[in-house]
């Protein structure tokens, strides 16, 4: 975005556009304006695992049981109540969740919320709500703060309109109401965050909340084929809560969207590989090209399994974020305690990694000597006579000989630029010295991950400001840089590889072949989203995206039996199977075991498509079994040898280099003249020899 504003207005003007997302907009404005707010201008900004931390230490100091008040759970009741701007105390006064509270039998959740809030006021940290928590508070205690930013930001444009809550709303109401000149971006049919908070009904009720309001229905669908289109707006338009709108397109009319039945869970992911590997090899595709989508992270074991077997290359996003890898998050405390003196959670990290001879009994005596007197630890080390903790003379002298090498790299913050002090830092701590002696693969990786990102801190000091050349970045400029960045913003530039993840993760991407997995009722609809309409729309709207991250070829697939919870269950077809125009669909055939006779399709048809009038859906291709090629088919291959003159339909005339692999999976590699080598499925190219 920041690049196409530039190429339109210009590097210069465009540099003083805010541009951002809500969290790292607010960040800084919090930090020009920490003063008012009592906080430090370098704050801490506690990522989930940080405040799971902090969460855990409460739970335990209350003698709470953490079976009971699980920090994933506490965490996600604290984060609700902040995206409704409930404070502590509100909270507490709340005859609605304290009632909650106590039918769940968790009648200390206010307790917890209201002393995670003050570990994280003490140690000078936000969590990521409280960045947005923390702005309303600011324009609403501050009028002259919200005087300034209002008279700032005179046009505002907001993005993905839809996904925003109640707290992002109010801040935006309040920054707009001097002049209303704002915008906004989104479509209701994917609104799919309301687990984080998100309500549809900002988007829905903008014309209330702007009379004069202007609205642009943005219609055309560049991305997907008309087959793929019109199917998905025949999902959606189940849904009651919605902005009416046809989407369309003048891309051609495509594949039929397949649609595949599975015994087991395990049977639809060797389908799904078996049916990457063949269009791969038909369609010379890259492996980029693909997806699988499914509801939740726990069902990528089969697809795993499956790809693994046939070497094929994938990555799995919502896994481990590279900036919550252990090293990284190690070196990162280094920084963030050498800027912020009060950060408790860093400084527990890293107080005795690498190994100084500092221990758990140590940490543990400066745990309950800051908790006594309610000061950060950094308070409790380097005034022992006020804040006493009981530590041995010759283990108060390491822990303040720790103290004083982060006084040292504090010292430097704003006299060196961001990669310097961080590979002092990287050295100096030990931290590198520690990762370099393991000649483990796992010790060389993470080595090489800290190489990664000092590398990442050498671009980001070296990517000066064009209006101020002299200036220098520094560590907190980094720092404020990447603490909200995801896996998703870092790019380890191997790229071709089959992506899975969920449908939430998928939003807002394309793949030219998308595979939507696990449709069953409970699974996609989830069990959850049953107990009423508002929830079914959800998960409604969430099959559409999934369906429209398709361009060229979707493919649905189900299981009839899936192991959960170490059960062996049966499953039936999702409704949103049901609710496809079944003109769009191609029945697949099912995936059966070679023992287990063929069934009568026009029986199975009946199961997707109730009420239909005929036993195909109109135009569908013939059905044919999956994974066989006919004695004509077999005898074709048998005819290809390495040197042959062959032609195929598209790429002309060419050369057989190489052939390998067996029946019916026979694997051949020809260079064309017109296109170059190609790897083809000998099964499906039609290889005519010459």
């Amino acid at each position: 975005m920041k690049e196409r504003i530039s190429t339109i207005i210009g590097d210069k003007e465009s540099a003083n556009i805010w541009m951002g997302t809500f969290h790292s907009v607010f960040a800084r404005v919090l930090r020009t304006e920490s003063d008012r707010i009592n906080y430090p201008k370098n704050f801490t900004i506690y990522d989930t695992q940080d405040s799971r931390s902090v969460i855990k230490d409460v739970i335990s100091e209350l003698n709470l049981d953490d079976k009971v008040y699980k920090p994933a759970s506490v965490q996600a009741r604290i984060s609700g109540a902040k995206n409704n701007l409930i404070s502590p105390e509100e909270y507490r006064r709340s005859p609605d969740l304290t009632n909650e509270d106590i039918q769940a039998q968790r009648p200390m959740m206010a307790d917890i919320y209201a002393a995670y809030n003050r570990k994280c006021y003490r140690a000078g940290a936000m969590d990521f709500d409280d960045l947005l928590f923390k702005t309303n508070e600011l324009l609403r205690d501050f009028p002259d703060v919200l005087h300034y930013y209002q008279h700032k930001f005179q046009f505002i444009l907001v993005d993905e309109y839809q996904d925003t809550n109640f707290s992002q709303y109010l801040i935006i109401k309040q920054l707009a109401a001097l002049r209303e000149n704002i915008c906004v971006v989104g479509d209701d049919a994917q609104s799919i965050y309301a687990f984080r908070g998100a309500n549809i009904q900002n988007i829905l009720n903008f014309r209330r909340d702007y009379p004069e309001f202007a609205m642009y229905k943005l219609e055309q669908n560049y991305r997907s084929t008309k087959t793929i289109v019109n199917a998905a707006n025949s999902i959606i338009s189940k849904n009651k809560d919605q902005i009416k709108k046809t989407v369309w397109t003048d891309n051609e009319k495509g594949d039929y969207i397949t649609l595949q039945r599975s015994l087991s869970d395990n049977d639809e992911g060797r389908y799904v590989a078996n049916d990457i590997f063949e269009t791969r090899m038909t369609r010379q595709a890259a492996f980029k090209d693909f997806a699988i989508l499914y509801r939740t992270n726990a069902q990528s074991r089969s697809f795993e399994e499956a790809l693994r077997k046939l070497n094929m290359p994938y990555r799995i996003y919502g896994g481990q974020s590279f900036y919550q890898r252990k090293e990284i998050k190690d070196l990162l405390a280094y920084f963030r305690l050498s800027a912020n003196h009060n950060d408790d959670e860093s400084l527990k990290r890293i107080i005795n990694y690498p190994a100084r001879g500092i221990g758990k009994t140590t940490v543990e005596k400066l745990i309950i000597a800051s908790a006594k007197f309610d000061v950060p630890i950094w308070e409790v080390i380097q005034q022992p006579n006020t804040y006493p903790s009981e530590l041995p003379s010759a283990t108060m002298r390491k822990v303040m000989d720790f103290c004083t090498m982060i006084k040292s790299f504090t010292s430097q913050i704003e006299t060196h630029n961001a990669f310097d002090l961080g590979q002092h830092i990287a050295q100096s701590s030990g931290l590198l010295k520690e990762l370099h002696t393991d000649k483990t693969p796992e010790g060389v990786a993470r080595y090489d991950n800290i190489q990664e990102i000092l590398n990442g801190m050498k671009e980001f000091s070296d990517d000066v400001d064009p209006d101020n050349p002299e200036a220098v970045r520094t560590m907190t400029d980094f720092m404020i840089d990447i603490a909200l960045l995801t896996d998703a913003d870092k790019d380890d530039g191997d790229n071709d590889k089959i992506s899975m993840m969920t449908v939430h993760a998928a939003k807002g991407l394309e793949f030219n072949y998308v595979y939507i997995v696990g449709l069953e009722e409970n699974l996609f609809p989830s069990q959850m989203a049953l107990h009423s309409r508002e929830e079914l729309e959800e998960e409604r709207r969430l099959f559409y995206v999934a369906l429209t991250r398709a361009k060229q070829r979707a493919v649905l697939s189900y299981a009839i039996t899936r192991y959960r919870w170490g059960q062996l269950s049966q499953c039936e077809p999702s409704r949103f199977i049901e609710e496809i125009d079944q003109e769009y669909i191609n029945v697949a055939a099912m995936v059966l075991p070679k023992q287990e006779p063929a069934r009568s399709w026009n029986n199975e048809r009946s199961n997707f498509f109730k009420g239909a009038t005929s036993t195909a859906p109109r135009g569908n291709k013939p059905l044919t079994r999956l994974n066989t090629a006919t004695q004509d088919d077999n005898q074709e291959v048998e005819e290809i040898a390495e040197g042959m003159e062959v032609e195929h339909a598209r790429f002309g005339k060419g050369k057989v280099l190489k052939v390998e692999g067996k029946l019916p999976n026979t694997k051949a590699t020809v260079y064309f003249p017109s296109a170059g080598q190609k790897e083809l499925l000998v099964k499906f190219a039609k290889l005519k020899v010459l």
